[in-house]
């Protein structure tokens, strides 16, 4: 596989995965084709030595493993992290609203999204849906319409000369999207139109009533490679599903000699703290069964490294002076470390030469990133896993324009240099921390 069949690949990736859900269960497909064999978290496991696992909790994060051929877990694993979720609007639980002849949807803002280009979208809806079936029971099924379905219109600047000089969003009331115009006083039934799409979608679910949902609206523009060069990447969710897809592709391509694992976890965008995201227990208890004792354990995680991989900030060409002197990443001039003082990330000197020295043998350029220290700075799931697992962790990225957009741009170098370096971190054979 070439750079650009590798970035192809990516695009393709990133429009099946429309939200965590999707993603998963397109990670889940590409696994099992290369021979991953499903875990049930309830039972005992049963593992062997070049064995290829994974498991999946809330059908929105997963983790995949290789029991090395030649290098057992307990020598140390090479673990690579990411996150499924991007920030997005997400339908309220009540969500029907009509107003004028306008069939319109509440929604509740996901993560620190950038509202401004939501409007004059083509926009698709996806998610989970659970429903009660014919027998009673109660089950849940993945929906994704993927045609454009609604939009939220901009005032017309006739009605806001002001617009361009200021313009601020009020989430509760200014980006309610429009699905249809529809007469009468009471609006549709929402989970009535969602019934009649699980049986479009999944004629076989014998869905009785709907009764909730977990759904997001999404951009129906596909991922493009542009620039006059091609060597810029478009798309919606390049954060962080550019690092999922890049941390898959390494794992797929290692040569299982050693023990490596990626975990891609749902919730990064708030904060984590959730039964599937970096803050819950599926990593440090599903390491903890293969270890299969706390002293066990303790060997695995002294032996072991993490690269939490998630997006960096490139350099703006029209904002230079918001990143500091020294550490304004470029696109396509490689990935980026990213250090912070205060431990927003995790990286240390350690982690960071382990790094360099991995991306050298590739002739991947690195870059680094520090945030001004005159603002804030953002954090990734690197120290939240680090301080859960007690394994030494490095925070990386690919540089990023436009992050938390609707629509935003990467290198198309930097994916293909990422996974390069990646793959030679899970087929290292030496030992992952300095002696």
């Amino acid at each position: 596989m070439n750079q650009q069949q590798f970035n192809q690949q990516l695009c393709e990736f990133i429009s099946a995965a429309s939200t965590p859900f999707h993603a998963v269960r397109e990670m889940v497909r590409r696994l099992q084709a290369a021979g991953f064999v499903a875990l049930d978290e309830s039972s005992a496991l049963e593992l062997q030595a070049g064995g290829r696992y994974y498991m999946t909790r809330n059908d929105s994060s997963i983790v995949a493993f290789v029991c090395g051929r030649e290098s057992s877990p307990l020598e140390g694993m090479r673990m690579v992290g990411a996150h499924t979720d991007s920030p997005c609007l997400m339908v309220k639980p009540k969500p029907e609203k009509l107003c004028n002849g306008c069939f319109q949807l509440g929604v509740q803002v996901y993560g620190g999204a950038l509202l401004n280009p939501w409007f004059d979208r083509d926009l698709s809806l996806a998610g989970r849906v659970s429903f009660q079936c014919a027998d009673g029971q109660l089950r849940t099924a993945l929906i994704d319409y993927r045609i454009p379905l609604a939009t939220i219109p901009s005032l017309a600047i006739h009605l806001d000369r002001g617009v361009n000089d200021s313009r601020s969003i009020n989430a509760q009331t200014d980006i309610l999207p429009i699905l249809f115009q529809q007469s009468g006083e009471d609006p549709a039934d929402f989970r009535a139109l969602l019934k009649a799409r699980l049986l479009e979608e999944h004629p076989d679910c014998a869905v009785q009533q709907v009764l909730d949902f977990e759904l997001a609206f999404y951009d129906t523009q596909p991922p493009a490679v542009i620039g006059l060069q091609h060597e810029f990447i478009a798309s919606a969710r390049l954060d962080n599903l550019l690092s999922c897809y890049v941390g898959l592709q390494a794992l797929l391509q290692g040569d299982g000699a050693a023990s490596s694992l990626l975990i891609c976890n749902d919730h990064e965008e708030v904060g984590s703290q959730s039964l599937a995201g970096a803050h819950g227990p599926m990593l440090r208890s599903l390491l903890y069964r293969i270890a299969g004792s706390e002293h066990a354990y303790a060997t695995l995680a002294e032996r072991s490294l993490m690269i939490s991989a998630d997006n960096a900030h490139a350099i703006h060409p029209n904002f230079p002076d918001r990143h500091d002197d020294n550490h304004g990443p470029l696109m396509n001039q490689g990935p980026v470390i990213k250090v912070n003082a205060s431990q927003r990330y995790a990286s240390n000197s350690e982690t960071t030469g382990f790094f360099r020295m991995i991306a050298a043998a590739e002739e991947v350029p690195v870059q680094a990133f520090v945030v001004r220290s005159d603002m804030g700075c953002g954090s990734t799931i690197g120290p939240i896993t680090a301080g859960a697992t007690g394994i030494r962790t490095i925070d990386i990225g690919v540089p990023t324009l436009g992050m938390h957009s609707i629509r935003e741009t990467a290198g198309t170098r930097d994916s293909w240099d990422l996974c390069r370096v990646l793959r030679r971190f899970f087929n290292h054979p030496g030992p992952l921390a300095a002696r």
